[in-house]
């Protein structure tokens, strides 16, 4: 059973939990990180999402719900840990978008680390490919619609903050 911290709409943390799976009431919140990792050569970490999961077999970054006692970067650490077996502790990841949306509070990190593609352990239930992925490639990824829906601002985040971008 997940838990989560319930918010209310400011981001002030409530006495109040709640279980993932019923629906939040209005007016209740809670955080949701995803986690870009690129690497020295300007390639983003993409995973392939798992057939059994909402939709199906689209590329995205790891990430998923904060849970209970968890804040955003602990939620993010987390996360890439479980999905991708990866260890970003010692990697101090930034926020680079922030947005309160209708049910939650979604951060976007962005950690700087190199590792070969071959020590990525993929979650069997949640995971099953990953590989480092340039810019271009990703954005031709959602273009062709095999990229996860909710993740299309890629290019307008990085847009002007990353050096390398064009």
């Amino acid at each position: 059973m997940e838990l989560w911290d319930v918010y209310d709409k400011d981001r002030r943390k409530t006495d109040r939990t709640h279980k993932r799976g019923v629906p939040l009431p209005d007016g209740d919140f809670h955080l949701v990180v995803s986690i870009w990792i690129v690497n020295d050569k300007g390639e983003f970490l993409i995973s392939k999402r798992h057939p059994d999961k909402p939709n199906p077999n689209l590329w995205e970054c790891p990430g998923g719900s904060v849970l209970t006692g968890e804040n955003s970067y602990q939620g993010a650490l987390r996360e890439a840990y479980e999905e991708i077996g990866i260890d970003l502790s010692g990697y101090g990841g930034e926020i680079v978008r922030s947005v309160r949306r209708e049910r939650d509070f979604w951060d976007a990190w962005l950690f700087h680390a190199s590792f070969a593609i071959e020590d990525v352990v993929p979650q069997p239930d949640e995971v099953i490919d990953a590989r480092w992925a340039a810019p271009d490639e990703i954005k031709r990824l959602i273009k062709d619609g095999a990229f996860v829906p909710s993740l299309r601002y890629f290019r307008d985040m990085f847009r002007g903050s990353v050096a390398w971008w064009k």
